[in-house]
């Protein structure tokens, strides 16, 4: 059956991005189905439980590219290209906001450890404040710790409560707050792109093991539009035969989007798997694809 878009005039950006993606979520599902098929916007309309108008619409104020566009952004080929222009990506001396076309939209963000200690306890004594968000891929919880941002998670409608249980999983002794209006200016500085500025830096706090932030340190050095591979990350990290263990580290991210997990790809160009669903990381690579595209003057 086909439905309406819904009548957001009165809504937040952030509120509108949200609705948005209900709809987004339930179109990349099925073009994960059928991307071979290269299926036509009426196709995926239908789908989606739109009209062909209202879906590419929708998709130009979600990420301002067409629905084919966004098809052809998360083709596996595609990916496949983006990596073969990439295999310098962690060689390359790339400073936050400072070098390479990637970084123009990208966040800016500053970031530091606790100690091992910290985390050995499982977060003992520790005040995480958390709340849940409208963002452009669902609803973003954001956990914050008194030096900054130490988590960010994604749920669809109904799975709050999973999320949520899964990020208290990783550091089960701290004491945790509902508090979203501690949390909520993480959120619009994270999900408003106007809000990403070198001047004034997210500060982000990496809570886990030595080896597991020195993978997600690395993932940060990743910039928008470029991807890279398990196996590359752990050569950067010196640990060439530990692709594995860099998979099992990066699925362990707790930060995600901010700290870009879902730029790393299987060698063969696979998009492989996102501890927040495959339909979202598929989502978030056609996002950005839409920003650089703007920044770019269009395809």
């Amino acid at each position: 059956m086909t439905v309406l878009a819904p009548n957001l005039d009165a809504a937040q950006p952030l509120e509108i991005a949200a609705a948005d993606y209900e709809i987004v979520r339930r179109a990349v599902e099925y073009v994960n189905l059928r991307f071979r098929d290269q299926p036509e916007v009426d196709e995926i309309a239908r789908a989606a439980g739109v009209s062909p108008r209202a879906l590419t619409e929708l998709f130009r104020r979600w990420c301002g590219l067409t629905p084919k566009d966004f098809l052809q952004a998360v083709t596996i080929d595609a990916a496949r290209r983006v990596l073969s222009q990439s295999d310098n990506v962690l060689d390359a001396a790339y400073e936050l906001g400072l070098s390479g076309p990637g970084r123009l939209h990208d966040l800016f963000v500053v970031h530091e450890s606790m100690s091992p200690g910290e985390w050995k306890t499982g977060g003992a004594g520790l005040v995480i404040r958390y709340g849940f968000h409208a963002s452009q891929f669902g609803k973003a919880l954001a956990m914050v710790a008194p030096r900054g941002l130490c988590g960010l998670a994604f749920a669809d409608e109904g799975e709050e409560d999973p999320a949520l249980a899964d990020m208290r999983r990783r550091w089960p002794n701290a004491i945790y707050i509902e508090d979203p209006l501690a949390t909520a200016p993480y959120a619009a500085r994270i999900f408003d792109a106007r809000a990403w500025s070198a001047n004034d830096p997210l500060r982000i706090v990496f809570i886990g093991t030595d080896f597991e932030v020195q993978v997600w340190e690395t993932l940060m050095r990743i910039p928008m539009g470029k991807a890279t591979t398990y196996s590359s990350i752990a050569g950067c990290v010196e640990r060439p035969k530990a692709a594995r263990a860099v998979g099992a580290a990066v699925g362990k991210n707790p930060i995600s989007f901010v700290v870009p997990c879902h730029r790393v790809i299987g060698k063969n160009g696979d998009l492989t798997g996102y501890h927040w669903g495959l339909t979202r990381k598929r989502a978030i690579l056609g996002w950005e694809a839409g920003r650089l595209c703007k920044a770019w003057g269009g395809l």
